[in-house]
């Protein structure tokens, strides 16, 4: 019998220098699969369960020991398969070949349903591998705050005049994903109120400063947000409450005229209708009768998300910017009975596909060291090679300052098409020059440009009708395996729930060698490049500007 449970275990990365692998290359994927377990990172470590629920790094306690031993003794010309969570084989490939392969959570189309994943996730067939945790590139909450921090400065130059000062947004959901909004929102100068039935994920997003405070009540939390709106000042509170009930209270004060609210998201585990509680059950109930009654938990998790949206809704009409962030409650709404829950917008059309166009996206590094003076020296050396991206230093400064870091010292930045592969041989040049004292994982989440099909969330309301086109991440993870890319993977239904979404990751190592400056320059062009072929195809005219003048090839427009 598998060992899903295991409270004995406490994981952490190597740092340092010295390998318990046979190179970098494979000490790297050992080291980050390790740090996803780190319980600084992880929020149910003790379950394998890195963040999203039930986002897992490994099938079993047996299968992580395999994979761990299995990376140690792995030569630089042999390439290890994992079937969801679960090491499968090893073959010999070549030195540019992945050292690891990752499929998780994939289903044949007639098969992609919440109820058939979980009868095999029951009999040990399967996991659920989210994005970054099933992929071992997993950087705690900073790993999305980069994403959350553009999406809220698009808003404010949409809407706010370039700033949030002023203004209060109102969301919910505080775990791994959700416990970036906070800051994203205090760093473009706003004051937020964020909602969470966990008291201790909101604690844990204030004791690694994602969140100012935590109000002991929901008045208590509205007069700290609303004296911070009306002085301008950036602060964030957390209140202890269900969104589906918290939402349609704040909803009744605002149609009331006791305040304005002036942005509402949520990023609650709404993906997952078993991450998502209802308003019948109490937190200590929550796991017994998911457990004992699924069918019946989700229709209860249903009902709620659709008092939830609805509010939502409700709230655009009364003049707040109001949008999804990512995480298919609008469907789970829908299915909950409510007919206007698609009334508003998903981020990525209403803010963030402009960058996608140009290749834009989700850049992340890790520090294999564990030395945090590595990542400031990358993060100087990133300033130095862009002067003139105010944005990106704007970003790189406030990181310095409000970040503290989870597990191994990691950062994320977005840079675009040309951008990345400059970072990647900048970084191998730390590496080969001792400026940083070990090697560096370079990865990116599976939200990026080029890399991922989800109909709700990325590739929503594409201008050619092409949302639903799966073939496009499946490309992407064969190129970035044929570029070099030390680790690759092809996940099914991460951010958005099963049967929603198809994504591929990458992650590379710059360990200062002349054959990883090679490998980087080529993934990290080809990688993003994914995006700006995607876009072109789909007839954006900024992909199609930018492909025409930074030399992507694509061969219909040769002609």
């Amino acid at each position: 019998m598998a060992t899903m449970h295991d409270p004995s275990r406490t994981i952490r990365a190597a740092r340092g220098t010295e390998l318990s692998a046979k190179s970098w290359q494979t000490e790297a994927p050992l080291r980050m699969l390790m740090n996803n377990l780190d319980p600084e990172v992880a929020e149910r470590p003790e379950d394998l369960v890195v963040y999203g629920g039930t986002g897992r790094a490994a099938r079993s306690w047996e299968a992580y020991d395999a994979i761990v031993a299995t990376l140690k003794t792995l030569d630089d010309d042999e390439t290890l398969l994992v079937q969801s969570g679960k090491p499968v084989g090893v073959f010999r490939t070549n030195v540019w070949a992945p050292r690891v392969l990752l499929a998780n959570s994939n289903l044949v189309g007639d098969w992609a349903t919440w109820p058939e994943f979980r009868k095999l996730e029951a009999e040990g067939l399967m996991m659920y591998g989210q994005m970054t945790a099933g992929s071992w590139i997993y950087i705690g909450t900073q790993g999305i705050l980069q994403g959350t921090f553009e999406t809220f400065a698009a808003i404010a130059e949409k809407r706010f005049g370039g700033s949030l000062a002023g203004t209060l947004t109102l969301t919910g959901g505080c775990g791994g994903m959700g416990g970036a909004q906070p800051l994203a929102v205090t760093l473009n100068g706003g004051a937020c109120l964020i909602v969470d039935v966990s008291a201790e994920r909101l604690q844990r997003r204030v004791g690694k400063r994602y969140l100012d405070e935590l109000a002991p009540s929901l008045d208590a939390a509205l007069e700290r947000v609303l004296e911070a709106k009306a002085s301008g000042t950036p602060l964030s509170v957390g209140v202890v409450g269900n969104a589906a009930e918290v939402f349609p209270e704040i909803l009744r004060r605002h149609q009331a005229g006791e305040f304005t609210v002036d942005i509402v998201t949520d990023q609650t585990s709404a993906h997952d209708p078993l991450s998502y509680l209802p308003t019948e059950y109490s937190v200590e109930e929550w796991v017994a009768e998911s457990e004992a009654d699924p069918e019946g938990f989700t229709k209860k998790s249903q009902n709620a998300m659709a008092r939830h949206v609805a509010a939502m809704v409700d709230f655009q009409d009364a003049g707040a910017e109001v949008f999804d962030y990512g995480n298919s409650i609008r469907d789970e709404a829908r299915k909950g009975g409510y007919s206007r829950a698609f009334e508003f917008p998903g981020f990525v059309p209403a803010y963030i596909r402009p960058l996608f166009c140009e290749g834009l996206g989700p850049f992340r590094w890790v520090a294999l060291s564990g030395d945090p003076e590595d990542i400031r020296v990358t993060d100087e050396a990133l300033k130095e090679l862009f002067p003139e991206n105010a944005h990106l230093h704007r970003w790189l400064d406030a990181a310095q300052q409000h970040v503290e870091f989870e597990g191994l010292p990691a950062r994320i930045c977005w840079l675009g098409y040309g951008e990345r592969a400059k970072a990647g041989v900048l970084f191998n040049e730390l590496v080969a020059s001792g400026r940083v004292s070990a090697p560096i994982v370079i990865g990116r989440d599976h939200l990026d440009s080029g890399s991922v099909a989800s109909p709700y969330r990325e590739t929503e309301a594409m201008k050619d009708g092409s949302d639903a086109i799966a073939d496009w991440p499946l490309l992407n993870a064969m190129l970035n395996t044929a570029s070099g890319a030390t680790w690759v993977s092809i996940h099914h239904g991460g951010g958005v729930g099963i049967g929603r979404s198809i994504h591929a990751g990458q992650v590379s190592v710059a360990d200062g060698s002349a054959l990883a400056g090679e490998k980087l320059a080529r993934l990290l062009t080809n990688d993003p490049g994914m995006g700006v072929i995607r876009h072109a195809d789909a007839g954006y005219e900024r992909a199609i500007d930018v492909a025409a003048e930074r030399g992507v090839r694509i061969p219909m427009q040769e002609q």
